[in-house]
């Protein structure tokens, strides 16, 4: 694995990398690694989400109504057939 070293690091950039880190309870690499990867689109935060909608997107309102009026036959129920 490759290293870097970055020179004059701002105190107040050096500060805020350091609050984070024991912040999240990482190591300062750790930290620097996961913000890095984060900035450039590496990998996505973990967000846990229990509605996919990260996996199949959202409708607006009326995109919803749109849907809702144009399936609404299928919830219908014909009770003659269930004699």
């Amino acid at each position: 694995m490759a290293s870097i070293t970055i020179h004059n690091l701002d105190p107040e950039l050096d500060q805020q990398l350091r609050a984070t880190a024991e912040q999240q309870h990482t190591s300062l690499n750790q930290t620097i690694q996961k913000l890095l990867k984060e900035a450039l689109g590496l990998n996505r935060p973990s967000v846990k989400k229990s509605d996919f909608s990260d996996l199949s997107g959202t409708w607006s309102k009326k995109e919803a109504q749109e849907f809702e009026m144009a399936t609404a036959e299928f919830s219908k129920i014909d009770h003659e057939l269930w004699k």
